[in-house]
């Protein structure tokens, strides 16, 4: 029933836009933009606005934060052909509907949620997150599982917040206040806070409800889970400040005021409205299909009563006890993943639309994701000495996105479409006057690609998300060190073999080794590659477990005595000691790469990786920003890594080939296809000269456009929005 409902939301979203409520205006971001330039006004700002930016410079910015990559050549011509009046508006439309919209914004909840894909349940999580923004399930909706959730890691992809910080009440209360409203309470674990009113006892009072909630783990199947206890952790005064008889459990207490519930605000009403409007839908759905299995089976009795009746009371009887032998197993399920009735309190309060805190530290996060700067800087920390900027248009934004449901995408179409967005940058200003214009937002800050926007810009860019060489076209022999184990038991014990390690992979091989088979393979130096995970397939993986989680740590069908001593000779068995020889092959392989996007990645990747040089973090640290700061390795991948030199590259299955091979070959043509690939504008007259003087000084005419490709993928307008 559950995912019945998921799967019609975002129907009820097209209906409800259709009854006038899915927006308070009939133009959300020319709302928008009148409520901030009057607030300028008040403020006395007078700064004169920058302009807008042209069509080509709205298509790339609103690609790169939609979607998570430059436009095509053919987006390009298509968005081109488009009447002026309708370009903006029909572009967003259709980037919010691919697929990569999801991809994108699932790395940014990802980020701020901390998941990662090596821990417990970390990918079952990040594919958790993707599938609700895929069917548009309310963000309100999602932030009370993850605040709820109890259960196996995978099986339950939201239990994942819970056991990122090991269910520790302490750093839960943390995370949660800062993460969902905004309030970074941890000074006052120690003691009270000394430049914010929170006080220790407040700090106890929102941890406690986390104190029930432990973290399990099978020692024979290293099952992870959490589920709740009787007694709670969290007991007031802290240790050390009165004798162990005299600790109390500490009363769970939340830490703001919500908004009076005497009064409805508009905003609420709406909502109210909404949710209302999106029951009736599902019921009215409901009642339709129950209607038509009704019919269906009138249809079915009036051909062969007797012997339906007959067949349908021996399909009762067999649904009947496996139903009966379900609920036993949900039962036990329950028992074992008992849920949490103070974290269910919490989560209703943390959600609330009459909690203002929540929706507004979650506009503020995405407009500083599309604008470059929140209204509240740091995104995350709301203090009274750190008032917003605007906090009119704070509230706005806040109260838009709690009347459209808590979705995304009406947020996300309001701001995007909003003047503040489309303003130019304040080049050749005075840094004083341009620091002023964008506080103001009247002009945009310079905002580079995130790392997996500029590794998925080169693989558009470089035509390498497909194949751009024939079959054979780049056939190269390799030699490749492999390791190779040793039976030890049948070596002649005459000879010794050359490069022998003992132990399990070695640490000479250094840590770039995949396993394959019985061999160890090593991978060379190659940072741009990585795993690619499909999110329905790991969350198919997880239901699976789910299925047959009634196992050991439920029903031991083997005595305590006879788990240890399996468990005992596994681990004998995985730390014996192994020898390996090192030996040389040559294979031949047809070098025609072809790169994936990295939000589909397993996340975060390995610390040398592409993206993450470019800014991913490790999730690791509460309020880890990403660093935009260049710095020597990011230009030495640019410079020499493979995904730039294979993007240069140009092959014979390009559009931008023909145009310098054949009767049909067209410098001119060509350089200008490349600057609309690689920076997605046309090349002024100067800059078509100097370009085409780079490409006929290459040894040939694809080598020397190769050179050019290099040299715009390198450049900073390509690494930075417009």
């Amino acid at each position: 029933m559950v995912m019945w409902r998921r799967a019609a939301w975002a129907a009820c979203v097209v209906a409800l836009a259709l009854c006038g409520l899915a927006n308070a205006a009939d133009e959300p971001g020319k709302a928008l933009s009148k409520v901030l330039a009057d607030e300028n006004k008040s403020l006395g700002i007078k700064h004169e606005a920058m302009p807008t930016v042209d069509d080509m410079a709205y298509l790339r910015r609103v690609s790169v934060d939609l979607i998570g990559r430059i436009p095509s050549h053919d987006e390009v011509d298509e968005f081109m052909a488009w009447p002026a009046k309708e370009r903006r508006e029909r572009i967003v439309a259709k980037l919010m509907d691919h697929p990569r919209f999801v991809d994108r914004w699932t790395t940014f909840f990802s980020d701020m949620l901390r998941l990662r894909s090596n821990e417990s349940g970390g990918a079952a999580a990040i594919a958790y997150v993707h599938r609700s923004l895929r069917e548009s399930v309310p963000y309100d909706d999602m932030v009370r599982r993850f605040i709820s959730a109890n259960g196996k890691a995978g099986a339950i992809p939201e239990v994942a917040f819970v056991l990122g910080d090991n269910a520790d009440p302490m750093a839960l209360a943390s995370v949660t206040a800062q993460t969902f409203m905004g309030l970074q309470i941890g000074c006052a674990q120690c003691h009270d806070h000394p430049f914010d009113k929170w006080t220790r006892e407040d700090f106890y009072g929102f941890a406690s409800y986390f104190g029930k909630v432990r973290r399990y783990e099978n020692d024979f199947t290293k099952t992870v889970y959490t589920r709740e206890v009787d007694e709670t952790s969290v007991l007031w005064p802290p240790e050390g400040k009165a004798d162990a008889k005299d600790r109390k459990p500490m009363k769970p207490k939340f830490l703001v005021e919500l908004l009076d519930s005497k009064n409805a605000p508009d905003f609420i009403a709406r909502l109210e409205a909404r949710r209302k409007a999106e029951q009736e839908a599902l019921a009215a759905e409901k009642a339709k299909k129950a209607q038509a299995a009704a019919v269906d089976d009138l249809l079915a009795d009036a051909s062969d009563k007797a012997l339906d009746r007959a067949k349908n009371k021996k399909q009762l009887d067999a649904v009947t006890a496996e139903a009966t032998k379900d609920r036993r197993k949900i039962d036990l399920m329950s028992d074992l993943y008992n849920q949490s009735a103070l974290r269910q309190e919490l989560a209703s309060l943390v959600v609330n639309p009459r909690n203002k805190y929540f929706s507004s530290v979650l506009v503020n996060r995405v407009w500083a994701e599309l604008v470059g700067k929140g209204i509240v800087d740091p995104v995350d920390n709301f203090a009274d000495d750190n008032k917003p900027s605007h906090p009119k248009t704070l509230d706005f934004l806040a109260q838009e996105f709690v009347a459209n449901g808590f979705q995304l995408k009406p947020l996300v179409r309001m701001i995007v479409t909003s003047e503040p967005y489309q303003r130019s940058q304040a080049v050749g200003v005075e840094p004083t006057k341009q620091a002023e214009l964008e506080a103001a937002f009247v002009a945009s800050p310079a905002r580079r690609m995130l790392g997996e926007v500029l590794y998925d810009s080169i693989v558009v860019a470089g035509h390498l998300q497909d194949f751009k060489y024939p079959a054979g076209a780049n056939k190269k022999t390799v030699r490749e060190r492999i390791r190779v184990p040793v039976n030890v038991a049948n070596e002649d014990s005459g000879k010794q073999p050359t490069n022998l390690v003992a132990g399990k992979t070695g640490a000479a091989m250094g840590n770039q080794m995949a396993m394959a088979g019985g061999d160890m393979k090593k991978k060379g130096y190659n940072l741009e590659k990585g795993i690619e995970l499909n999110f329905d397939d790991v969350l198919k993986k997880a239901a699976d477990e789910a299925k047959s989680d009634v196992n050991i740590e439920v029903m031991q069908v083997k005595s305590p005595e006879e788990i240890e001593a399996e468990r005992m000779a596994m681990e004998m068995k995985s730390n014996r000691r192994t020898k390996y020889i090192d030996k040389i092959i040559e294979k031949i392989i047809d070098d025609n790469p072809q790169f994936g996007s990295s939000f589909r990645m397993a996340s975060p990747a390995d610390p040398e990786h592409f993206i993450r040089i470019f800014g991913q973090t490790d999730r690791q640290t509460l309020g880890e920003y990403r660093d935009h700061a260049p710095n020597m390795r990011q230009a030495l991948m640019m410079l020499n890594g493979r995904l730039t030199h294979e993007a240069s590259r140009v092959g014979p299955l390009e559009p931008i080939y023909a145009k310098l091979t054949g009767p049909g070959s067209n410098l001119d043509n060509a350089v200008k296809l490349a600057y609309r690939e690689i920076l997605t504008r046309e090349p002024s007259a100067d800059e078509l000269n100097v370009a085409k003087g780079i490409v006929k000084d290459g040894p040939n005419l694809l080598e020397g456009m190769a050179d050019l490709r290099w040299v715009l993928l390198n450049s900073n307008e390509f690494r930075y929005l417009p």
